[in-house]
This record gives structure tokens, sequence and C-alpha cells, in this order.
């Protein structure tokens, strides 16, 4: 008998009610979740729970109850008493669920608080096309990642955000869990992930969460469907748990804005904040800043003025300095370059987010095994927008590299096929193939319109 039957919970037995399709009870889940997070129940046995789970799904019970287990296997922080000027001042928090050229968060925290709310943001590292926020911020400088909670409380008080990673004791089964899913095939479930998300959320202690909920080909849910159904799922999960959330579905078929790596997409958060910068990237973190001021009670602020002022630059500049990291330092730059332009004339009928992403993969900006050191100045830079006309010659993207010698001309003659095959340039007077269609934000998802 296991270690973790001996106990009084039986795996076995929670194994084949839900590989036969019944479902779970609490107190089934409830055990499972606390045996794996203190090794008492065996890696083998919830991969294969985890494999049920994917293929028999779960109810919507089942789903709040595995999140709050999740929840409930580590610390929670509390940012409901923050003051600042002896003002309360609200938390709320932002997570995406990941997409090309998506450097929102790092525009986005210094924006909403510098609109008068308090941004506690715990981020990840990717696994995958493109690194996650915490890489693409460690291409600063003295940037350091890791905060106590403590110390993040200092930083909200003072410059009102902070970007960092979760701590050890935050949700701990979703970490063990997490890295078990992704090598067993069962990440693409909607129950895990939408779990997965809200567990770490709940746990943070923001008062109110929006959620940017990517769809298209450079997204984790390719269509609106399946996105639509995973954000309406983490709504009711957080309205269950007492944390109101909305969530946005905006298009992931093109990169935002023009650069895809860390620090070009750092390089271009800063033109963001400076006031320039483009306008899809822009006009997302604007947007995201209305919903989440919405939800922290604050109405009569507007972040576009905001950000036209200079005011998200100089919460920008105290949050990077607050962890460490030196905003005026040069970012790396890169060993190599090589320009892909146009073999003929017409007009940029389609850029495939996913081609773009797997580039700049090529290239060294993700990693292909968990803990893997990214490259901080591997890259895309795109010098054309969707509709854009060219000529024979015109510089179409420039690639960036920290490789040398034979592995640097193998990452770019690999990533430069890549980028070939996911621009495409329509020559004059040829009918263009069908185009992207998942663009800008597609739905709204608020606690009044989830099931």
């Amino acid at each position: 008998m296991s270690a973790a039957g001996a106990a009084g919970f039986d795996p076995v037995s929670v194994i084949a009610a839900k590989r036969d399709g019944r479902e779970l009870t609490g107190g089934q889940i409830d055990a499972a979740i606390a045996a794996y997070t203190s090794g008492r129940m065996a890696e083998e046995q919830m991969a294969a729970l985890l494999m049920a789970v994917y293929l028999r799904g779960m109810t919507a019970a089942e789903t709040v109850r595995w999140t709050a287990a999740m929840t409930d296997s580590g610390a929670r922080l509390d940012f409901t008493d923050l003051r600042r000027a002896g003002r309360a001042l609200p938390a709320v928090d932002k997570h995406s669920t990941g997409g090309v050229g998506d450097t929102v968060t790092v525009m986005l925290a210094p924006l909403v608080a510098a609109c008068g709310a308090a941004v506690p943001q715990l981020s990840g590292r990717g696994l995958g096309h493109t690194g996650g926020t915490l890489d693409k911020l460690e291409a600063i400088p003295g940037w350091r990642a890791e905060v106590p909670a403590d110390r993040m409380r200092e930083i909200l008080r003072e410059s009102g955000a902070v970007v960092c990673a979760a701590g050890a004791d935050l949700a701990p089964a979703d970490r063990k869990m997490y890295a078990l899913r992704d090598v067993t095939g069962t990440v693409e479930s909607i129950p895990l992930i939408a779990a997965s998300i809200m567990s770490k959320k709940i746990a943070e202690g923001a008062g109110a969460l929006v959620l940017d909920v990517k769809v298209g080909r450079g997204a984790f849910m390719t269509d609106l469907p399946r996105a639509r159904e995973l954000a309406e799922t983490m709504v009711e999960l957080g309205a269950r748990a007492g944390l109101p959330t909305t969530a946005l579905l905006s298009g992931m078929d093109v990169p935002l804005g023009y650069a895809v790596g860390n620090a070009v997409e750092i390089a271009e958060a800063v033109e963001v904040l400076a006031g320039g910068g483009p306008a899809d990237l822009a006009g997302l973190t604007v947007t995201l800043a209305v919903e989440m001021l919405a939800a922290a009670g604050i109405t009569d602020v507007d972040p576009a003025a905001v950000l036209a002022s200079g005011g998200a630059m100089d919460s920008y500049r105290a949050m990077i300095r607050a962890q460490g990291g030196d905003p005026d330092a040069d970012l790396p730059r890169p060993r190599q370059r090589e320009t892909v332009r146009a073999g003929g004339a017409g007009t940029v009928t389609d850029i495939d987010a996913l081609g773009v992403g797997r580039a700049a993969w090529l290239l060294g900006a993700g990693r292909r095994v968990p803990g893997q050191q990214v490259d901080p100045v591997a890259g895309v830079v795109l010098g054309v927008r969707l509709g854009d006309a060219v000529v024979a010659g015109q510089e179409l993207a420039v690639l960036h590299t920290g490789a040398t010698g034979d592995d640097a001309r193998e990452r770019i003659a690999a990533a430069s096929a890549e980028l070939e095959r996911a621009l495409t340039v329509t020559p004059p007077g040829t009918a263009p193939g069908p185009g992207p269609t998942h663009l800008g934000v597609l739905d709204r998802i608020g606690a009044e319109s989830a099931p």
C-alpha cells in the first residue's frame, strides 16, 4: 500500500472514478491535491489523473473545488489594507494568456499605478516560442525578479507597481502540477488551464482581476469558441472565490507591435511609455488600463491622458529602480543581425504570429527545455505591418541574436526561412488569400455575462 493509501486516501479509486467519467467529490479532490503537494501521491498517479481529467473533463463544481484546493495548498497574500498618503490604495491585477509581442504588462502595470491603483503583478517565464514577462524585464541591467512579500508591499506603497516571480509558497500544487502537465500532454484542458491561472491569482491577494485571453494563430487558444469558454470559466471561478474578474478576448493572429523577443520588446515598451510606439500595442494597453481602473473603482482618471503626460514613464522608472534595475542603462545589443528583404513588390497581406514567434525562438528568445537561459538580445523586429505596400529589396524584418560563429549562422538561416513563410507579400494584381481574422479586442466577458 502506498503512503497515500496508508493515510486513508486511495488515489487509484479517484483515478478510476474520473477515468470512467464520474464526478469527483469535493473530498476526493481535496485529498488528491493535498497528497500530491505533500509528496504522498506518486507522480505517475497524478499524471494518470490529469490524463483522465483531460479526456473526461470536469464539471463546473469540480473545477471550482480543484481551483480552491490548489489555492489552499500554500500561502495567500493580502493587499487589501494598502494605503498611500492616508488614502486606501486599491489593488488590481492583470493576467494575459500569452501571445507574440505581448509586452503589455511592462507598460500596463506602471500606467495603472500612475492612475492611482496598486498593481501586484506576479508573472512567469516562457516555455515556447518567446520568453515570458520576467525574461523580458531581466534584459534590463540589474533588474531582479525575486521580491519577498514584505518588500512587495513596500514597493506598492512607494511606486504602486511591482512585477515579480511568485514565491515558492504560493499555490505550490500548481507549480508541481504545471511541470507535470507540460511533459504528459495534458496542458490543453480548459478546466486545468483555468484552475492553474486562477489559483495563483486568487492566492495573490488583489481585490480585482482583468484577464487578457488571446485568441488566434499565435495564441494558446487558436479559435474563438474555446477562448470564450476559457474566459467564461475563469470569470466564474473568480466570482465564486470573491475575486471580481473581467476578461477581454483579443486577437493574436498577427503579432502585437513590431518587436518580438526580450530586450527588443522592452525597448518598444519604453517607446510607448514615452508617448510613441505602435498604435496597436498602446491601444490595447490603454483599453486594459480602463478595465483595471474600473475594477478598482477609479473612474475619474483617463489612462490615455496619463500615458501622454509622461506619468506612466515616471512610474515605470520607479518600478524598475525598486527592483534593482537601471532604467537609464543601455539594453544589451545583438552580436549578429540579419535583414530579411522583400523579393518583389506588393502588399503585406499576412503576418503569421506563430511563424514570427517561432523565428524569435529559433534565434534564442525562448526556451527549448524548462530552466534554460534565454538570449536577452535574440528576437525579430518587423519593418512592416498589415496592408503596407513594399518594393523589391525593402526591409521586412531584422533578426537579432547573441550567438556567434556557426551557431549564429544556423540560427539566422532557420529563422529567416521561418519568417519568409510567416510574411505574405501579395504582388500587384493578384487576389490575396484569406487573411487574419482575429484582430483587436473581440469580446468582453464580465461577471454579469458569465454562465
